[in-house]
């Protein structure tokens, strides 16, 4: 998806999150703001469950990831999992 999007948008520069690019679904594109890459959080969570438990995954993202702001680049997390 992220070989795609860059193809599509050769013009414009995201801010990506390290080790997460399978967890990119999408792009903002909202004419007021900057683009910005969607991010799954279910994927995430997935991801970061290779390393440590649900739990510690989940408190991980939320304080680590999801809580980040970064400027007005900061990539969009789509909340995705309501099982």
């Amino acid at each position: 998806m992220i070989s795609k999007i860059l193809e599509q948008y050769d013009d414009v520069t995201f801010l990506k999150l390290d080790g997460f690019d399978s967890s990119i679904i999408g792009v903002s594109e909202n004419f007021n703001e900057s683009h910005k890459l969607i991010y799954s959080v279910s994927k995430i969570i997935k991801i970061l469950e290779k390393d440590m438990t649900r739990e510690e995954a989940f408190e991980y993202f939320t304080f680590n990831v999801g809580g980040s702001f970064v400027g007005e680049k900061t990539p969009i997390f789509c909340w995705d999992n309501f099982e």
